[in-house]
């Protein structure tokens, strides 16, 4: 995580460091970011196979990183240009709320904070890890 960390406090814009934040707490969590993030280096490469991710489209031509973020559930992309990977799982999170999906298995304690304490929906059961992280949180403000 500190690599990730180190991000936060060299980056000057707020949607990097949102970013990076995410990231971090998926790490602290013990998740992988590879479950909810994918790579890719173009606009054409196979993504049928995901059940739900964030594609992150790099463009080696642009400067601006990345050129393209979009949602996919069940192989499908549901929606393009969201702008940042933060972005990207806050409109997923609506998508899974609004269409009562289930979580990604191996996702379950990063959707948890999200639903739990960041949009404090049936925020009386937390899993173990999200109580702790809570508490943790709450010891800081």
């Amino acid at each position: 995580m500190c690599p990730l960390l180190d991000t936060i406090n060299q980056s000057q814009s707020v949607e990097k460091k949102r970013d990076a934040v995410i990231c971090c707490l998926i790490e602290y969590l013990g998740e992988k970011q590879e479950e909810l993030f994918q790579d890719c280096q173009g606009e054409h490469e196979d993504h049928t196979d995901q059940t739900m991710k964030v594609l992150v489209i790099h463009n080696p031509l642009a400067e601006k990183d990345p050129a393209e973020v979009s949602v996919v559930i069940e192989g499908n992309r549901v929606l393009n240009g969201c702008g940042n990977r933060t972005k990207a799982c806050m409109l997923l999170m609506g998508l899974i709320y609004g269409l009562n999906l289930e979580y990604p298995k191996m996702l379950k304690n990063t959707f948890a904070v999200f639903q739990k304490i960041f949009l404090e929906l049936d925020g009386a059961k937390l899993p173990r890890k999200v109580h702790s992280l809570k508490g943790k949180l709450m010891e800081c403000t």
